[in-house]
């Protein structure tokens, strides 16, 4: 893969993270049936691949591996059950800009839980996010239900920014699509119990959304960000990575009629462009080290 295919990739995989909102949206079901059939989904087609590859999900696989696997996946069903239940409540525009929140959340979690000291700029760019969130906000009621939507989304993006932080440890050594197979299946074992009530009132079109959510917005979407990461540095995904807002908010508008106000478009700006230029700020760090 050379560098124009890997944007291509990175680019591709921003926009089916932005349909995750819209699949969330469209399946009528609650969030932990929502999680569950896309982890379940995603295990699939991420075995299938493997097989495809001529690898196991078993192979080189330790103990310990499978332990901080555990962890990370616990993260991730959070992540999703409460990303969901913003999009349930709140709609597309809210859930995705308050889960944008995610990167500051990794900076003051790598210095509160490792002690990393946070620059003046990272101390500048977690102000300019929070900022952006104050603006995002509807309105500061909790009888509000886009306010209500916001604080799950913010929760999300808190149990994303951990599951970040342990997966660098999960992820260590180890394929990629074994990492995500693994806590994929942990996901659904983890909310298999919660969905198992609500399965039977699927209709057939949720079953062909959720398979389009497992397979396309995880699995697959997964497979690009790895392979284009094969070429591209973190920080330059990452960028691209920060515009599955605007994709969201472009489809939310397109198929939902969810328009977001002024105020949203302001603080979500303000909130894209601050994570893209942490992002630039650590590629130049790079060049010049």
């Amino acid at each position: 893969m050379n560098r124009q295919r890997a944007l291509l990739a990175i680019h591709i995989a921003a926009v089916l993270f932005g349909l995750t909102g819209i699949f969330g949206k469209l399946i009528q079901g609650d969030p932990s049936v929502i999680t569950a059939g896309r982890a379940g989904f995603a295990v699939l087609a991420l075995i299938a691949f493997m097989r495809f590859q001529g690898t196991s999900p078993l192979r080189g696989i330790k103990k310990r591996d499978i332990r901080v696997m555990a962890m990370a996946a616990l993260m991730l069903a959070v992540h999703w059950v409460t990303f969901f239940m913003a999009v349930k409540i709140a709609g597309v525009a809210v859930a995705t800009l308050g889960f944008a929140s995610f990167p500051a959340f990794i900076t003051l979690c790598e210095g509160l839980l490792f002690k990393e000291k946070i620059s003046k700029d990272e101390w500048l760019i977690l102000l300019l996010v929070t900022a952006g969130l104050v603006l995002v906000t509807p309105s500061f009621n909790f009888r509000d239900d886009a306010t209500i939507g916001l604080a799950w989304a913010l929760i999300s993006g808190l149990a994303f920014a951990l599951f970040a932080l342990i997966n660098r440890r999960a992820a260590a050594g180890i394929p990629a699509q074994q990492v995500a197979c693994w806590e994929n299946l942990f996901v659904l074992v983890l909310t298999a119990p919660f969905a198992i009530s609500t399965v039977a009132q699927l209709g057939a079109l949720d079953w062909v959304w959720l398979a389009m959510l497992g397979i396309m917005c995880t699995a697959l979407s997964h497979y690009l960000m790895v392979a284009s990461l094969s070429v591209l540095n973190a920080r330059s995904a990452g960028i691209v990575i920060a515009l599955e807002p605007i994709y969201a908010i472009l489809f939310a508008a397109v198929l939902f009629g969810q328009y977001p106000t002024l105020r949203m478009i302001a603080g979500g700006m303000l909130m894209i462009g601050a994570i893209i230029w942490s992002g630039l700020r650590q590629i130049d760090k790079t060049h010049t080290a």
